[in-house]
């Protein structure tokens, strides 16, 4: 067996495993979960502002659950019929951002709503968030073309220079936003910490966005509109 072959079969194990976990919480929630009220949506400063019953954070967790087997499925089964090895590879990193951040962000959604935190502006949350986006960041930029995964913009579809380099961007300013909230959330002022780490996610996917705009309109062998 080759290494890719086992690459590929850790992954797709790694894409069952972790999407039967978040869905087994999610059943396990709907029918034994915490019967009272729970907090199911938390503003910019991180406090609770809309509550819901266990069947509503249950059925979130089992929709996340197919979502992250629908993407990572998806994404292995296009690089299994990918007839370029290094396009292959690309999809596998997609499938390898998708198990990485849409499990982790529905475990970390739940285990504040179930909790019953009406408070997620501190500095654990901060620095649990800012571990997803560095996680994102070191794989993003080398994401092959896709329709789920990276910077997913008209221009990008037209021209690969400028999909590689909008996604290489976004990886580094999405890796660098979430080293710098790591190393910043014990110290950081509430919630003034909470609104610079989104204020920087919101800038960052904007400066890609322009970024994957400029490189196509500069890009001789750009496909036209």
């Amino acid at each position: 067996m080759t290494a890719p072959t086992r690459s590929a079969s850790a992954l797709n194990a790694a894409t069952i495993g972790l999407s039967l976990v978040v869905g087994g919480l999610g059943v396990w929630t709907v029918f034994a979960g915490p019967t009272e009220l729970l907090p199911i949506h938390w503003n910019a400063a991180g406090q609770a502002d809309d509550w819901g019953a266990r069947e509503t954070v249950g059925g979130v967790l089992v929709g996340m659950a197919l979502l992250t087997l629908l993407l990572g499925g998806g994404m292995s089964a296009a690089a299994g019929r990918a007839g370029d090895p290094a396009r292959a590879r690309a999809l596998r990193y997609g499938q390898l951002v998708v198990i990485l951040t849409l499990p982790l962000v529905s475990l970390l959604a739940a285990s504040a709503s179930l909790s019953g935190a009406t408070d997620i502006g501190g500095a654990v949350p901060m620095a649990l968030m800012s571990l997803v986006l560095l996680l994102l960041g070191a794989f993003l930029g080398r994401v092959g073309p896709n329709p789920f995964v990276g910077v997913r913009t008209p221009w990008a579809y037209k021209s690969r220079l400028a999909w590689d380099r909008s996604n290489r961007l976004a990886g580094r300013l999405f890796f660098v936003i979430g080293l710098a909230g790591l190393l910043t959330a014990p110290f950081a002022p509430r919630p003034l910490g909470l609104y610079a780490l989104l204020a920087a996610i919101v800038l960052a996917a904007l400066w890609s966005v322009v970024e994957s705009w400029r490189v196509w309109r500069t890009d001789p062998d750009r496909q036209p509109f």
